[in-house]
C-alpha cells in the first residue's frame, strides 16, 4: 500500500488533486492511503512552497498546481 499526502489548505485544486491520486490508484489497482494536510505548518516543513503539494510514501513529488496525469501514475508505480 502506498502512502500519499495531499498538501494543501483545502482549495479546489488540492481536492481535484485528491480525487485525481484516487481514481488514478483505482485505475492501477494500486492501494492507496490519502492523507489531507491542511495545517500551514505541517505544509511548510513537508519543503511545500507552493500549493497543492503531493508526497509519495514520504517523499515530496511534486509541488505547485494539479499534477500530469501520467506522471502520477509512474510515481504510484514506483
Amino acid at each position: 500500500m502506498k502512502t500519499v499526502k495531499v498538501y494543501g489548505p483545502g482549495c479546489k485544486r488540492c481536492e481535484a488533486t485528491e480525487t485525481l491520486v484516487r481514481d488514478t490508484a483505482s485505475k492501477l489497482g494500486i492501494e492507496v492511503d490519502v492523507e489531507k494536510v491542511t495545517d500551514a505548518k505541517s505544509i511548510t516543513m513537508a519543503g511545500v512552497m507552493s500549493t497543492p503539494g503531493l508526497s509519495v510514501d514520504g517523499k515530496l513529488v511534486h509541488s505547485g498546481g494539479v499534477p500530469d496525469a501520467a506522471k502520477l501514475e509512474n510515481w504510484l508505480s514506483t
